[in-house]
C-alpha cells in the first residue's frame, strides 16, 4: 500500500501466539460442551454451535496469520478481506455459538449466578447497549480510515494488535446487541434494534463509499475502490444474514402461540 510493512508481525513468535491462543479458544469450548453434556438434567449442547464456534476462531486466525495476514500489509483489498472476516464474519459465529449460555450450563450454580450478576452491572448494560455497540463498532471504523490511524497500524505492532483485538470484539459486542443468541439482561425492543442497525449499516456504507473516493493515504486508487466494493458488497451480504435472524426472531417471537386445546379440537 505504497509503504514497506514488512516490519510487522514478521516474528515466528507472533504466529505461535495467534495459533496458541486460537487453539485455547478452541479447547475450553469443547471442554465447556463436555462439561455440560455430562450434566443429565441439560440437553445435549448443539454440535452446529460448536461448528459454529471452530469456524468463527479459524477465520479470526486466517486474518492474523497466513497469506490473508501477509498480504493485508501490501494491499488493500486484502486488507478489506480481512476486515470482513474478523470484524463481521467471525462474530456472527462466535455470537451464533452461543459461549455465554454455554458457559453458564457449564459453570457451577452458585459461580454462574455471580457471573448473571455482573452481566447485570451497568459497565455491561452500557457497552452491550445497541447504540453503544454501533459507536464502538462502526465509529472505530471511521476512526481508523479517516484519521492517521490506517498508516501507524502498519508501522507500530501494539497498535496493529490493539486494533485487531478492538475490531473483533466491537464487532462481536454490536452483534450480539443486535440478535439475542445469548442471555441478554437488558433487552430491547426488535423494533428499536431494527432502527439502529438501519442507521449503523447506512454508516457503514457511507464510509464504504467514502474510501472508494477519498482513499486513505498511501493506498493506491485501482486498490482503494476494490476495496471498498468488497467492504460495500460483502458487508451488505453479511449484514443481511443479521437482519434476517432479527426478523426471523422477531417473527417467532410476534407469531400467535397455539394452545394444547386448540390443537386438540382442530
Amino acid at each position: 500500500m505504497g509503504h514497506d510493512h514488512s516490519s510487522i508481525l514478521t516474528s515466528p513468535l507472533w504466529d505461535i501466539l495467534f495459533i496458541s491462543i486460537s487453539c485455547l479458544a478452541i479447547g475450553f469450548y469443547i471442554f465447556a460442551v463436555f462439561i455440560s453434556n455430562k450434566k443429565l438434567h441439560l440437553h445435549r449442547w448443539p454440535l452446529y454451535r460448536t461448528a459454529f464456534w471452530i469456524f468463527g476462531v479459524l477465520m479470526a486466525l486466517l486474518v492474523m496469520v497466513g497469506p490473508l495476514a501477509t498480504m493485508a500489509h501490501f494491499d488493500f483489498r486484502f486488507h478489506m478481506m480481512g476486515h470482513l472476516l474478523l470484524g463481521m464474519l467471525a462474530p456472527l459465529l462466535l455470537v451464533l455459538a452461543a459461549p455465554m449460555t454455554l458457559v453458564l450450563r457449564a459453570l457451577p450454580v452458585t459461580m454462574a449466578r455471580k457471573l448473571t450478576k455482573v452481566m447485570r452491572q451497568r459497565p455491561f448494560s452500557f457497552v452491550t447497549h445497541p447504540i453503544t455497540a454501533s459507536i464502538l463498532n462502526i465509529g472505530g471504523l471511521w476512526l481508523l480510515y479517516t484519521t492517521p490511524l490506517f498508516q501507524w497500524m502498519h508501522h507500530y505492532t501494539w497498535l496493529y494488535v490493539l486494533i485487531h483485538l478492538h475490531i473483533i470484539l466491537a464487532g462481536y459486542v454490536f452483534t450480539a446487541a443486535m440478535i439475542y443468541i445469548d442471555p441478554a439482561p437488558h433487552r430491547y425492543s426488535f423494533l428499536y434494534r431494527a432502527i439502529v442497525i438501519v442507521f449503523a449499516l447506512g454508516a457503514h456504507q457511507i464510509l464504504s463509499k467514502s474510501l472508494y473516493a477519498y482513499p486513505p493515504e498511501g493506498v493506491p486508487t485501482e486498490q482503494a475502490e476494490a476495496g471498498a466494493k468488497i467492504m460495500y458488497y460483502g458487508g451488505d451480504a453479511i449484514d443481511l444474514v443479521i437482519i434476517f435472524l432479527l426478523c426471523l426472531h422477531w417473527y417467532q417471537a410476534s407469531r400467535p402461540r397455539t394452545t394444547l386445546s386448540e390443537s386438540q379440537t382442530s
